[in-house]
Order: structure tokens, then sequence, then C-alpha cells
């Protein structure tokens, strides 16, 4: 067993800068666990900052000084907040309030299409249907407590959210600004000899880079075409069932089926099963159809394609770790990963030492 260990050691952290970045990867998840919530302000700011950095260097290459292009990029991130916050969310909770004041009526539709499957379907009894009613009638009422006391709490909630709305935009600032004065006093804590840390960087910031960038543009894209599609056919509640599903590509194979069923729903309790339904269905589903084949293919061509089976590990671990965020994040770190295990220096067996 010892040697067995030893052998292991020898082989994946015999190189003195694998166990740096080794214990710097360690810091940094430890830090981001237990003290993640406190440092949320920074840590958006900083992803925000990662963001802009795009658009920043864009406008350097066409000979724009940096300052100039840091406060020009800052100045339409400010507007876009205002007019997101300002009036894309006051319009969208108006709709959210609308839906849970018709909420009842939507119920009581359904439990009378439930009480009628009966004459349908012989394999189903009243009392299977009774049972059922009775569980969704207590999953109801839990729902409506939990959003009482939701509310009733929300009020530190809401002075945390103004806090925040002054901390990161002002860190946003600083973190562009000051690009190259902060990441030289933190090179001053990095060993002199990081060649494998700057080629794993390189690459991860290439492919993360990539893949944000890719993500937030096809939740625009996505977003704004399905709000389209539900506005023509004049849907309820167009613009919260949009951004549900500019939102679902979040997370991929399962975002989609789940917001596929209050569209559906909506559809059925406004029109029932008709002609409008259908046509509704059907350009919903193209809408999504060109997002995976032809939409994701361009956003994400320079990308690391991740097997299925990776991602959706990925978005169990680091959303069961960080919740939204680590949804949000899990495929760029599922790529930081795979790019450590590529680069990780190693020895054969037959170079180890025998003990």
């Amino acid at each position: 067993m010892l040697k067995t260990v030893e052998q292991w050691f020898y082989r994946y952290l015999s190189d003195p800068q694998a166990v740096v970045l080794a214990f710097l990867l360690v810091a940094g998840f430890a830090i981001v666990i237990y003290m993640g919530e406190m440092l949320m302000p920074a840590l958006a700011a900083l992803v925000i900052a990662y963001l802009l950095e795009g658009v920043v260097r864009f406008m350097q290459a066409h000979n724009a000084r940096r300052i100039r292009a840091v406060i020009l990029v800052f100045c339409v991130f400010i507007a876009f907040l205002i007019f997101f916050f300002g009036g894309l969310v006051p319009l969208v909770s108006s709709q959210l309030t609308e839906f849970f004041k018709e909420l009842p009526n939507y119920v009581g539709l359904a439990q009378q299409a439930l009480m009628q499957l009966p004459q349908h379907v012989p394999y189903i009894t009243d009392s299977q249907i009774h049972e059922i009613l009775t569980a969704v009638n207590k999953e109801i009422a839990g729902f409506g407590q939990t959003v009482v006391t939701g509310t009733l709490s929300s009020i530190p909630d809401i002075l945390t959210v103004m806090v925040y709305a002054i901390l990161v935009p002002l860190l946003v600032f600083f973190f562009l600004k000051d690009k190259y004065q902060l990441l030289n006093w933190c090179s001053t804590f990095l060993p002199r000899q990081r060649d494998l840390m700057s080629g794993v960087w390189k690459d991860v910031d290439k492919q993360i880079g990539n893949y944000i960038r890719g993500k937030i543009w096809e939740i625009f894209i996505v977003g704004i075409a399905t709000y389209i599609v539900f506005i023509i056919f004049g849907l309820k509640y167009s613009l919260l069932l949009a951004a549900l599903v500019g939102l679902s590509v979040l997370i991929p194979y399962v975002g989609a089926t789940v917001v596929s069923l209050p569209v559906a729903l909506v559809a059925y309790i406004q029109w029932g099963i008709s002609s409008d339904f259908w046509y509704l269905i059907i350009a919903y589903f193209i809408v999504q159809a060109l997002d995976g084949n032809v939409l994701v293919p361009l956003l994400f061509s320079e990308v690391v394609n991740l097997h299925p089976v990776a991602i959706i590990l990925s978005i169990l671990v680091f959303g069961g770790i960080w919740g939204f965020w680590g949804v949000f994040f899990a495929i760029p770190l599922a790529t930081l990963v795979n790019a450590l295990l590529i680069a990780w220096p190693r020895i054969t067996q037959e170079e180890a030492p025998v003990t």
C-alpha cells in the first residue's frame, strides 16, 4: 500500500510546479466555498470585468487608449444595468405577479381536466385522481406559505442588493482600470518558474472566455427570438416565459426540457388543444432546433467539446456546491479540469523510483 502511494506521488506530484498549482487550486476552491458569500460582490465584479475585458482589448486593438476604452465600456455597462433593472425586471415581475393571481384559476382548470381523465383512460381510477389532487393542493399550500415567508424575510436581501448595486460596479471599474497593477501584485506571490500555470491559464482563458461570452449571446438571442414568437401568437406572460427560455440554455440538455413544460401548460390553458396551440408548439420547437443546430455550433466552435456525461456531472457537482453560479460556470469549470488533466506533468511507471 505504501509503495503504491509513493509511486502515485512520484508519478503525478514529482514536479514542483504541479505541487504549487495543486495548492493554489485547493486554496482557491476553499476560499470560494467557505468565504464565497462574504466575497460575492468581488467575485461577481471579477466575472463581469473578465467579460468586459474582451471589449476593452478589442478597442485597444483599434488604437484606443486603455483608459478611454475602459470608461466607454463601463458607461455602456451602467446604461445596460439601468435598462435591465429599471425596465426589463419590473416588466417580468409584473407578469410574474399576474401569473400568481391567476394561478388558482389554472389549478381549478387542471383539476377539472384530471377529474375527467378516468372517463378516457380506464386504467386510472377516481381514488387515484383524488390522491393526486390532494397531493397537489398540499404542495400548492406549502408553496404559498413559502412565498409569504420569503416575502417577509426579503427585507435584508433588498438591503444587500442595494449594497451590491454600489459595490459591484465600483469594483468592476477598478478591476478594468488597474488590471495590470493588480496582476503584477498577484504575481509577486507566485514562483518565478511557472510555465505549467501559464500554459494552463492560456488554454483555460481562451476556452472559458469563448464559452461565457457565447453563452451570454445565446441567452439574449434565444430569449429575444422566443419572445418575438410568443408575441406574434399572443401568448400570455410572453416576457416571463421568454426570459425562462433564455435562461434555460444555461443548463444543457435539461433546461430546454424543463422550461418547455410551463410554455406548453400556459398555451394549453389559453387555447386548449387547438390549431393555435399546435402552431405555437411547432414554432417554439423550431427556435429550439435552430439554437441547438445553428446557433450553438456558431457561437461555440472554438470551445472544447465535452462529453454529455461530463457536462451533466459537472452541473450536478458544481451546482450542488455553488447553486445558480455553480450551474452557470459548470462547463467552464469542467473545461478547467479537462485542461489540468491534459497539461498535468506525469512520469511513466518505469520512471518511478523503485523502493
